[in-house]
């Protein structure tokens, strides 16, 4: 355990939030602990990139004229699917 003396003080903790490497967010994959994946029904999408501008992990990806996800990113929030307006993206239970 360590003592008092030895325990690091608020100064000298780094404030959180600080990027101290550029680029380092490629390095954690963080999709591979979500509950839920979008699938998108190519027949239905319409392209209009709606799922591309909500997606708060930008797991969308832009293809010639339609979408995919990256999985490797999609934390399986669902907003994609909740704001496609001709409801294209389901989410189905993630198999493990």
């Amino acid at each position: 355990m360590l003592s008092e003396e030895s325990k690091p003080g608020w100064k000298s903790i780094p404030i959180g939030g600080v990027l101290l490497e550029p680029g380092s967010a490629l390095k954690y994959k963080t999709g591979d602990w979500r509950a839920f994946r979008p699938i998108i029904d190519q027949k239905k999408c319409s392209n209009c990139l709606l799922c591309w501008i909500f997606c708060p992990d930008a797991a969308i990806i832009r293809l010639d004229k339609s979408v995919d996800v990256n999985y490797d990113y999609c934390k399986g929030c669902g907003i994609c699917a909740n704001e496609c307006p001709v409801k294209a993206i389901t989410m189905a239970e993630e198999k493990r």
